[in-house]
């Protein structure tokens, strides 16, 4: 039978046991978060609705009026994805056109249309950096730090469009004919011939509790036709010959180059993944 001391020490033993496993659960616990976390990857929070793909071009020259904001949500209102960025040649990145007054004046970037002759609604669209003297017209698009510069505000603007769990929903907005977004500039490009349409196919996710990618070719030509995506974005490849992840998309790879930016953000799940839940708020 134990003896006083032996009874003591054996509790101790136990203590010290327990202790070792609760501190081993501790660790086991840590380990498995640091793997869910690798694994249940979530985009960060966008910013407002109103503030989502916004681009701020920030002033070069002394005697700018200021730095310049444009806004995703007013001009894809009325213009495909790719009339900017094929036909006119924004760049996909940020500070990446080289975008000067000078180029404007010439008829380069925005003053492809801004030039004060080119005709939208039957009205002329104002002309981007004029050479007249500074005036209001100037502070509709360098409008940073001025209250009341703009003319089109988001919540009014777009009241009409249809909404997702974040944002608008800009697809059936389209198809419901409320947007009729312009593919091709007179003057600018031939109509981008219609190609035999492409399949739709689903995409697996490499974990198994994650639901399949549902791609669909015929809703993203409508806003950037081929030659936006391929090849730059994506190769042209052999179909599973590449490989995407939710990692490289929100390193604005891949499907990040839009999603994220300017396209729906990777918040809304379900989206691309028809079964997956609703991470964003409204």
């Amino acid at each position: 039978m134990p003896t006083y001391w032996n009874r003591r020490r054996m509790r101790s033993r136990k203590g010290r046991t327990k202790g070792s496993i609760g501190a081993l659960l501790v660790i086991l616990i840590a380990l498995s978060g640091t793997v869910l976390a690798q694994e249940i990857l979530l985009p960060p929070p966008p910013p407002p609705a109103r503030d989502y793909g916004k681009v701020v071009l920030h002033a070069q020259a002394a005697h700018s009026p200021g730095d310049v904001v444009f806004d995703h949500w007013l001009h894809r209102s009325h213009f495909t994805c790719r009339v900017c960025h094929v036909d006119i040649g924004f760049a996909m990145q940020a500070g990446e056109t080289g975008i000067t007054a000078e180029s404007n004046r010439q008829g380069f970037h925005c003053g492809t249309c801004h030039n004060g002759q080119r005709l939208f609604n039957g009205k002329p669209i104002f002309a981007a950096c004029n050479d007249g003297p500074t005036n209001s017209t100037c502070d509709r698009c360098h409008s940073v730090g001025k209250p009341g510069a703009r003319k089109y505000n988001y919540e009014s603007y777009t009241s009409r469009y249809p909404r997702l769990t974040y944002g608008i929903n800009w697809q059936l907005a389209e198809e419901r004919g409320i947007i009729k977004p312009v593919d091709t500039l007179e003057g600018m490009a031939q109509a981008p011939k219609k190609l035999a349409p492409r399949e739709d196919f689903s995409i697996k996710a490499n974990l198994d509790w994650v639901h399949p990618v549902y791609f669909s070719h015929e809703k993203h030509t409508v806003w950037n036709g081929c030659e936006l995506c391929h090849p730059d974005i994506f190769p042209t490849v052999k179909r599973s010959a590449a490989h995407y992840t939710m990692f490289s998309n929100l390193e604005g790879r891949h499907c990040g180059a839009c999603h994220n930016q300017v396209a729906f953000p990777l918040n809304n799940c379900s989206m691309c993944h028809p079964r997956a839940p609703e991470w964003a708020s409204k």
